[in-house]
């Protein structure tokens, strides 16, 4: 039985929810989110998918004791008409995400969920750690999607710009899922060759395409409104790890003890959640830019107050 709970059911937790149920990945889903017609619209509408599926799922919706035995829970919850006028700053919506940890970190603790929390919100690494330390749950069994999807972003524009798939490139963007997020450019490959010497060949500026894959996500929300599709591909890619116990290599944000805080970096993803953070061997200026980044996290995370739990 694998069961995955998924709470906010916007765009992002609603693409989860039709990726799990189209894909037969989920067994049973739980939708909870505070519009209640809202949870139920989705409820039905992939219920009256199901009919033509090869695969079924049970869709329950608002129960947080549901999530006592679930073994994927996904947070999507946030504001994004926060960011319309943001000028690029994910900490737009920190103001109400961190309010929303608030009153559902406790509903969670209480549910007694055990499983793996897989957080989507923005500012991502931030909540993160916030949601890990109001819940109580291990380091290991709490991460973010952090900067799997910037490493996506990433490998799509080199990839145009080398003309190759881009699951043919490899390597790393770095630190927080926002601005100060960097591409590693020291592990980046091209079909298994080195970017900087492919990219001086070619008089390919990397800062150039450093900026276009920051800006990727803002390309999108500005035509759209929000982004959906990337980011709820790579949560449900991150949920599969932790279910098939995959030991994946990929970024995303975890718990860092070099840094003290949640930041965007490597790690193995398996059945209990992150298995082993990585650490890689980068540059000397690199490892500056990740200190930064994380610093900047960690700053942030300090301005946040406790969570109360329910009694």
């Amino acid at each position: 039985m694998r069961k995955y709970a998924i709470i906010g059911v916007g765009h992002v937790g609603a693409t989860v929810a039709y990726t799990l149920v189209c894909q037969g990945i989920a067994d049973e889903l739980i939708l909870i989110d505070k519009n209640e017609k809202k949870a139920r619209a989705e409820q039905l509408d992939l219920q009256d998918t199901q009919a033509r599926l090869d695969s079924h799922t049970t869709i329950k919706i608002n129960d947080y004791s549901e999530l006592a035995d679930a073994n994927i829970l996904f947070v999507t919850s946030g504001n994004i008409h926060a960011l319309d006028h943001a000028s690029g700053n994910r900490w737009a919506e920190f103001e109400y995400t961190r309010e929303i940890v608030q009153d559902i970190a406790p509903k969670i603790k209480t549910s007694g969920f055990n499983g793996v929390l897989i957080d989507v919100m923005n500012p991502c690494d931030c909540i993160t750690y916030y949601l890990q330390q109001a819940t109580g749950l291990p380091e290991n069994r709490v991460l973010g999607t952090g900067t799997f999807l910037d490493t996506a972003r990433m490998q799509k524009v080199v990839g145009e710009n080398f003309n190759v798939d881009p699951k043919n490139v490899t390597g790393y963007t770095l630190g927080e899922h926002g601005e100060s997020q960097f591409v590693a450019w020291s592990t980046v490959t091209v079909n298994g060759l080195p970017i900087e010497e492919l990219a001086e060949e070619k008089n390919l500026d990397l800062e150039d395409l450093e900026s276009q894959a920051r800006g990727g996500g803002w390309a999108v929300h500005s035509g759209k409104g929000y982004t959906s599709y990337a980011i709820a591909t790579c949560a449900v890619k991150l949920s599969r790890a932790v279910l098939d116990d995959a030991n994946l290599a990929c970024p995303c944000s975890c718990y860092s003890d070099k840094y003290n805080t949640y930041v965007g970096h490597p790690a193995i993803i398996g059945k209990d959640g992150v298995v082993e953070a990585l650490r890689l061997p980068i540059t000397d200026e690199e490892e500056q830019k990740l200190a930064e980044s994380a610093g900047f996290i960690r700053e942030k995370f300090e301005t946040l107050p406790a969570v109360k739990q329910e009694v």
